[in-house]
């Protein structure tokens, strides 16, 4: 398990825009599995949408990647930045409100030089709330 002050070690994002909580699993070069607790505090609540809040598909979306990046710097690339390079086939199934923990597995599909591409997916009491296949770049360039 990787705990908040690991993932704040790991990641450069910092509140409002780091959107993990916690690692629950890491098999380097392979998976993640990691969680974001979803609060009404969050700031993004504010405006998406009064009296009806949401969390924007966007953000689930950073989130996966985000949990993606954990996965390629304990998987050797640490000290570096890395870079979204593509998204592809996005899906969302139900939307995530305040109350719900979104559970995330990212998996590690392919891997060239410093392009990685992955695989993640977003559950909420284990039904799919989103989906997508996300490309990056590790670059020297830190952030």
């Amino acid at each position: 398990m990787i705990s908040i002050t690991e993932i704040m070690d790991t990641l450069p994002h910092r509140y409002p825009f780091l959107l993990i909580d916690r690692v629950t699993e890491l098999q380097e070069k392979k998976y993640i599995k990691g969680i974001k607790n979803v609060t009404i505090n969050e700031p993004f609540f504010q405006g998406h949408f009064p009296g009806q809040p949401i969390m924007p598909g966007v953000l689930i979306i950073e989130a996966m990647a985000q949990i993606a990046g954990i996965l390629a710097y304990r998987s050797g690339v640490e000290g570096r930045s890395m870079y979204f390079m593509s998204i592809e086939n996005a899906k969302f199934r139900r939307p995530v409100v305040p109350g719900d923990q979104l559970n995330f597995e990212v998996r590690a599909i392919k891997q060239r030089g410093a392009v990685w591409k992955f695989s993640g997916s977003a559950t909420v009491d284990s039904k799919i709330v989103a989906e997508a296949e996300i490309t990056a770049m590790i670059t020297d360039r830190k952030v």
